[in-house]
């Protein structure tokens, strides 16, 4: 934090989330929000994370130096949050609550007078009919229309343009909403000389759910026809099943390897061997595996989605395609496995755009942000 900043009374913060980055169902959200209230928590600041749980897990505990709540499970959270923050909100005394909304809204500011801020990764809007049943479906995106008036005055950040755009066009003003891009760790994620492999490797990593598009990655590198490429796709997810038998059908099955869920020391190694990341999501709030796979020193083929077209420069650290286009995928694919001294110039260049991304500045700037909309109050 600034000197300056520091100098000023910390402040009590709570965050409201569905989950913590311990839960087995974390995932880039999570992240996003330890990394940032973790830095605030180190600075002094007093922050409470409320947030589900899961069968087994310990109710209390205290993560990156934040005091962690679990309440329920997944399921149960978003009808026990409001119960909990009414039985412990006093002895919190919080300056500001932060609602991190990365699933379906819990409505705070109707929890509370104390100050709140809507934080938002990405909205899910018609993108949740991609992957959930009908009925679930339409109660998520349901459940998001009401935002611009149970919201209104709200201020709210966004973790790129495309969400700040995407909340603007649902009747958010403009000016409401702070745009704070997240960050990513460039020292943990690093080119190192002689990792990359011998032969052309795609990669994706991330959850394999349907709405991501990984069948679409494969089908541009079966449709990309190198017999001596590899495609490794690591994550876990329900989709897998369908992936597995997708990728026999293609005929490409020998040359597809499913690592599963991988650790921190496997991910740095698989962004590092690779040729390319390819991602073909239709929209996401911006898309931080870009960024680790740019850090690492290696493009990315993605779609041009909102969110994720912010973290690729198109032929500077690597290529944004049309989504849904396997052909334009394919032909990307080709273009980089027949030159291996482009994948190290787009490479290059890709870890020159990542360092401009840091935790530490998105942390500092989620404060003055804070302390900006704490101060409001105290000056009314």
């Amino acid at each position: 934090m600034t000197s300056s900043a520091s100098a000023l009374r910390p402040l009590r913060i709570v965050v409201v989330n569905w989950q913590c980055r311990e839960n087995p169902l974390a995932g880039g959200a999570e992240i996003h929000l330890h990394e940032i209230f973790g830095r605030l928590a180190a600075a002094g600041h007093e922050v409470t994370l409320l947030c589900g749980g899961w069968p087994g897990c310990p109710p209390r505990t205290t993560l990156d130096g934040i005091a962690v709540h679990r309440v329920g499970t997944r399921q149960s959270f978003p009808f026990k949050a409001r119960a909990y923050w009414n039985a412990h909100h006093a002895a919190w005394r919080p300056d500001v609550l932060v609602e991190d909304i990365n699933k379906v809204p819990l409505y705070t500011p109707r929890w509370t007078r104390v100050p709140v801020v809507a934080l938002v990764p990405h909205l899910f809007g018609p993108t949740a009919f991609r992957e959930l049943s009908f009925p679930l479906a339409s109660a998520v995106w349901l459940a998001e229309r009401p935002l611009p008036w149970q919201y209104r005055g709200v201020p709210f950040e966004a973790i790129s343009e495309s969400t700040r755009d995407d909340l603007v066009s649902r009747g958010i003003a403009r000016e409401l909403v702070r745009v704070i891009f997240p960050g990513i760790d460039t020292g943990q994620y690093t080119p190192k000389a002689g990792t990359r492999a011998e032969s052309p490797t795609f990669a994706y990593l991330g959850r394999l759910q349907k709405y991501k598009g990984v069948d679409i990655v494969l089908r541009a590198f079966a449709e990309a026809a190198l017999p001596n490429a590899v495609l490794e796709i690591a994550g876990a997810g329900n989709f897998r099943p369908s992936l597995e038998a997708l990728a026999r059908e293609l005929a490409v099955a020998d040359r597809v390897r499913f690592l599963g869920r991988i650790d921190e020391v496997e991910k740095q190694a698989l962004l590092r061997r690779a040729w390319a990341l390819a991602f073909a999501s239709p929209k996401e709030g911006w898309g931080i595996t870009n960024l680790e796979a740019a850090a690492s020193g290696t493009p990315v083929i993605a779609s041009n989605s909102p969110g994720i077209r912010e973290s690729v420069q198109h032929e500077v650290t690597g290529y944004l395609v049309r989504h849904g286009d396997t052909v334009a995928m394919a032909q990307a694919m080709r273009r980089l496995a027949t030159d291996q001294s482009l994948v190290e110039r787009l490479g290059v260049a890709a870890r020159q755009f990542a360092t401009g991304f840091t935790w530490e500045r998105a942390a500092e700037d989620t404060e003055a942000h804070l302390r900006e909309i704490v101060g409001r109050r105290g000056d009314g």
